[in-house]
């Protein structure tokens, strides 16, 4: 004899809305996105592309691996991420000399002169949704804490 699926009731569905962490991040996260794509679009990128970018703002080239470990990202979604950018010449990747299987990622000088359009955008809007927050210290603490509880470090 089969059990029977019985649908959750309702009050589950209400419980899930006001209290689940997972979704009210997500929709904190869609509108965080939502608003900095929009200031970003001047500057020709998304608010994914500007971290992106960001990321291999470095002295020396970053290895693909250490990128989507930034950006808490895997390896097949950071390449499909990359293209665009490639295409619009904005990052390069290049083979590791040192080991032949690993990439690494640089920004290019397309890529800088656009990170230096972003980066005025990027921070009057930061510093317009930090002082929209009771306290922003606190929720970077704390996204920061989940964050390590996924890469199974301690918090």
């Amino acid at each position: 004899m089969r059990a029977v699926a019985v649908d959750p009731p309702f009050a589950t569905t209400l419980l899930v809305r006001d209290s689940c962490l997972c979704l009210h991040a997500q929709r904190a996260a869609r509108a965080l996105a939502r608003r900095f794509d929009v200031a970003l679009a001047p500057a020709g990128l998304t608010s994914g592309q500007f971290s992106l970018l960001m990321s291999l703002n470095r002295p020396v080239p970053a290895t693909l691996g250490s990128v989507a470990a930034l950006l808490a990202m895997d390896r097949t979604t950071l390449t499909a991420n990359l293209k665009p950018l490639e295409r619009r010449k904005l990052v390069k990747a290049s083979v590791d000399p040192e080991d032949r299987r690993a990439r690494l990622l640089q920004l290019t000088a397309a890529g800088r002169k656009v990170l230096i359009a972003a980066v005025p955008i990027w921070t009057q809007l930061h510093a317009a949704i930090e002082a929209e927050l009771a306290d922003a210290d606190r929720l970077r603490a704390d996204l920061n804490a989940l964050a390590r509880l996924d890469q199974g470090e301690a918090a």
